[in-house]
């Protein structure tokens, strides 16, 4: 791998880490099950295997539908990780709705990174931290009347 090349995968994965990161601080900072780590990581585990999969796709099958296959199971994988933060209370409860649905668009923020789509990233980013942040607000308003 030449220089600029390198580059720019440590430019898709530096940018899934902090995008993701944006989203992880929220939930950090209101104290649920997976925080700034998790989702940091989740960003970056979703951009490595973009970066890789085009890498090898590029070499192995140019004219394939592989991207699309490492696509969908990255969304089914992290899937199973969301799946992980929701639980079920004494009192009928179900939390970490939030939290499973925050981890999976950190996946989908980090495919994006890692395919390149950096403005489609950090736009979708203001929108999830528009609607985490304000979400709570916006609900308690339309439940109070």
């Amino acid at each position: 791998m030449n220089m600029p090349a390198a580059m720019e995968v440590a430019t898709r994965l530096v940018a899934a880490t902090l995008i993701g990161s944006g989203v992880g601080l929220d939930r950090e900072l209101r104290h649920k099950p997976a925080g700034l780590k998790t989702h940091a990581l989740v960003a970056l585990g979703a951009a490595l295997i973009i970066v890789v999969s085009a890498s090898l796709t590029d070499l192995l099958h140019p004219d394939s539908s592989v991207m699309s296959r490492v696509i969908q199971g990255i969304i089914a994988g992290v899937g199973f990780l969301g799946g992980g933060a929701i639980l079920k209370s004494s009192e009928e409860m179900v939390t970490g709705v939030t939290t499973a649905a925050s981890i999976w668009l950190v996946a989908s923020l980090g495919i994006a990174c890692g395919a390149g789509e950096f403005a489609t990233a950090l736009i979708a980013l203001a929108i999830a931290l528009v609607v985490l942040v304000l979400g709570n607000a916006f609900e308690s308003r339309i439940l109070g009347r």
